[in-house]
């Protein structure tokens, strides 16, 4: 970005103009020159005392497909200094990352070799974090999370030395990578007491996102291992009452929080929780709304709700949510045959979902569908049909079953112990009761909630342009 700014005015003040459609044709930076222009970038930003750092993990967001082995070796050796101690150990990882890869060079990075050697190297402690961000970025991308797991403990301890607040953003992303290199090396359980200490660390810094980052990592950490309790302990002491400073994070918090509150049988807060962590999540975020949307249709459908099927039609979740979409139709026809045949069938992906308890627990709510169909379509009706029906074992546990579902409310009937029967009541308009009430004030619930935190963004952004704006005046 920086090159081709030169560029442009390099034109603007020659003296012979070049045609509009010559000029147009701007030469595509090689991953080398934009790395070296991102440590202009970061340089500049680090003079400026500005701590979101949004410009520099957006240039590492798209040279990351392009980066290197060869080209991280060519750029730790170019850009850091002789004194940074962290120098040979980055450029040995890189190497060792190249073993067994065909070093090919681009024409673009053979043309940069003169801009290579007049870089200046520098000791600035920013640069040579974001080394280490770039080499673990191109470590877990080539799946290579053992030496990631390596170079990340590395990256921890240096940084355990610094105490910098233009640090703050490019050390939460060596958190999650630190997290993450462990999590496919299967030791995920052993960075826990690492990461609390972080946390401990960050939250007396007022580290704000880190805080946040090592918040959801732990969430993360303990939900792997089924320890809500001691998520849900965590997270009532460290959650901080004010704004989330990343959107990204405040999604996956949401999600988590879903989840927790989803176990813990508080099905309406983990709806609103899993909706809200959908609709925020970006649309690249493919993978997170495919599995944000397991757990909403599950909660969905133990609190009463039936999804319609176009919500399983969207583009990318179809294949993705199959499974769910046969659970949510044997959960509509109140089907326990049907039920059963799709949870066996699908019984190893609930499992790898971690949503098989939630499906053991939709068989109550089969039956109370199955209940109520047949309630609205008989005035009366034996037990012994209603098991016939229902594939139930028993006459005495049909019984007990109808029972309770009438007295929870879900089938508006009479049960008659003498005669052996179930004689439903007569239908009401919907209208004279409170449901459209009730459906009215979660619709304006909602948008009010949404009103109050896009207020709480907007102020939070004015905060920090102000910020900026009397610093950048000083």
């Amino acid at each position: 970005m920086v090159a081709e700014k030169m560029d442009t005015d390099k034109q603007a003040d020659g003296p012979a103009p070049e045609t509009e459609a010559k000029a147009g044709q701007a030469r595509q930076m090689s991953p080398l020159e934009a790395l070296f222009g991102l440590v202009n970038v970061l340089e500049t930003s680090v003079k400026l005392k500005e701590t979101k750092m949004g410009r520099v993990m957006r240039i590492c967001a798209s040279t990351r497909s392009q980066l290197s082995p060869e080209t991280l070796r060519a750029f730790f050796s170019t850009v850091l200094a002789d004194d940074v101690e962290s120098k040979g150990f980055l450029t040995a990882h890189a190497e060792q990352a190249s073993a067994g890869q065909v070093a090919a060079m681009d024409t673009s990075e053979a043309s940069s070799s003169g801009k290579a050697e007049s870089q200046k190297p520098t000791n600035t402690p920013e640069v040579e974090i974001m080394c280490f961000m770039l080499l673990l970025m191109n470590l877990l991308d080539n799946k290579k999370a053992q030496q990631a797991k390596e170079v990340s403990i590395k990256a921890l301890q240096r940084l355990s030395t610094l105490n910098r607040r233009t640090l703050d953003t490019i050390a939460a992303r060596i958190y999650f990578y630190y997290a993450w290199s462990h999590e496919q090396t299967g030791q995920l359980a052993d960075v826990r007491s690492t990461l609390l200490a972080l946390h401990r660390t960050t939250t007396l810094r007022h580290d704000s996102i880190g805080q946040e980052t090592l918040l959801n990592l732990l969430l993360r950490n303990y939900l792997h291992y089924g320890l809500y309790d001691q998520a849900e302990k965590f997270r009532s002491k460290a959650q901080k009452e004010d704004v989330f400073r990343s959107h990204q994070q405040y999604c996956r918090y949401l999600y988590y929080l879903g989840r927790i509150r989803a176990i813990q049988l508080e099905y309406s807060e983990a709806r609103d929780c899993l909706q809200q962590a959908s609709r925020k999540a970006p649309t690249s975020a493919l993978g997170f709304r495919v599995t944000a949307d397991k757990w909403l249709t599950l909660v969905r459908l133990l609190l009463g709700e039936v999804p319609e099927r176009a919500e399983f039609a969207v583009p990318g979740l179809s294949q993705p949510l199959q499974p769910y979409y046969e659970v949510t139709q044997a959960v509509r026809r109140g089907n326990l045959d049907a039920f059963a045949q799709v949870a066996a069938k699908y019984d190893a992906v609930f499992r790898a979902d971690a949503t098989r308890n939630l499906v053991t627990r939709l068989h109550q709510n089969v039956l109370r569908t199955g209940l109520k169909r047949i309630s609205m379509a008989y005035s009366r009706i034996s037990l012994a049909d209603v098991a016939a029906k229902l594939a139930l074992p028993s006459v005495e546990d049909t019984e007990c079953i109808v029972a309770k579902a009438i007295r929870d409310g879900g089938v508006d009937a009479v049960l008659d112990h003498d005669t052996g029967a179930m004689a439903s009541k007569e239908t009401q308009d919907v209208y004279v009761s409170s449901e459209p009430a009730e459906a009215f004030h979660a619709r304006v619930a909602f948008c009010l909630d949404l009103h109050n935190e896009a207020i709480k963004a907007m102020r939070y952004e004015v905060c920090c342009s102000r910020m900026r704006a009397s610093r950048r005046r000083q």
